[in-house]
């Protein structure tokens, strides 16, 4: 069973209701253990002290917090449990607003969170959602989730509401770092007709489970493939960017193989790739086929051979 990471009550105006926070998502990467080259025995990790010039143990270490250069001041978790703000047992809910938020401060979503209402808190915890749900509301609110507040928007999903932390808008960095350039771009009507379609044809209901972490299963594949003793293939390199293209000519090649594609599958988004490797496919097949032909017409036109007389005694 899912282990609770937090517990407190969601709080809006007077109403409290206690709440569980569990982590809605899961890590499925690919972890490896660091070996010693020579002798492939896997490393350890110690903590080392300095000063006794020996390794300790991880229950010998504390929280400190460096005031001064040099100069420490330990924080036990009973000091954190002290920290006089209601956001540390409780999300406590600002304001409500649209579901559909514009403010690109918001948009960069830290972590989720599922809620699970106590019993004595579900009659609550179903109308917030009811009516957040039916008037399409997001609720903004901040809580404390280990040792940090944090700014986060509180939905409804499905059988329950999903808690989403934010970054706070002073810690998103601003794109004037970034070399973007000052041209400014005029775009032929053409361009823009034959953009749109190539978005027509790539758009579609979005299903999360026709989607997977391909990158994970080909590493698997590898890895399986070293311990098997097989050789692994190597993929070709991508073309190098900063060529110039004709961008016409990519998009209605591109337009027509998302149309391709999705006259084969036409309940699934279409990336550009996956036409591409459709078309590919497609075209080898019909090569393959005119060769089988072009063999049997070739085959039939062939003279017979003449049959073989068998010895008599």
């Amino acid at each position: 069973m899912a282990r609770a990471m937090w517990k407190g009550a969601i709080q809006f105006g007077l109403v409290t209701i206690p709440v569980k926070l569990y982590l809605a998502t899961e890590s499925k990467g690919i972890s490896f253990n660091m070996l010693h080259k020579t002798d492939l025995s896997r490393i350890q990790m110690k903590v080392w002290c300095p000063v006794e010039d020996e390794p300790i143990s991880r229950s010998d270490t504390v929280k400190g917090f460096e005031y001064a250069p040099g100069e420490y001041v330990v924080v036990t978790d009973e000091d954190l449990e002290r920290v006089p703000l209601k956001t540390v047992r409780s999300i406590e809910i600002e304001q409500f607003t649209k579901a559909e938020r514009d403010d690109a401060a918001v948009r960069f979503v830290k972590s989720a969170y599922y809620l699970e209402p106590d019993k004595v808190g579900r009659k609550a915890f179903n109308l917030l959602k009811s009516v957040l749900a039916e008037d399409g509301l997001t609720a903004i609110c901040k809580v404390v989730i280990k040792d940090r507040e944090a700014l986060a928007a509180l939905d409804p999903f499905g059988d329950t509401m999903l808690l989403t932390t934010l970054h706070w808008p002073d810690e998103i960095r601003a794109t004037d770092e970034l070399d973007l350039g000052d041209e400014k771009y005029e775009f032929k009507p053409a361009e823009v007709a034959m953009a749109k379609q190539l978005v027509s044809a790539m758009t579609a209901e979005f299903d999360p489970s026709q989607y997977k972490d391909e990158y994970r299963q080909a590493l698997e594949e590898v890895i399986m493939a070293k311990v098997e003793g097989k050789e692994t293939v190597e993929i070709e390199a991508p073309e190098e960017g900063g060529k110039l293209i004709d961008l016409m000519a990519a998009l209605e090649a591109s337009v027509n193989a998302a149309k391709a594609s999705r006259e084969a599958s036409s309940d699934k988004p279409v990336s550009v790739s996956d036409a591409k490797a459709a078309k590919e496919a497609k075209a080898t097949k019909s090569t393959a086929a005119a060769k089988a032909k072009a063999a049997a017409e070739d085959e039939d036109e062939a003279p017979a051979k003449p049959a073989r007389k068998r010895k008599t005694a």
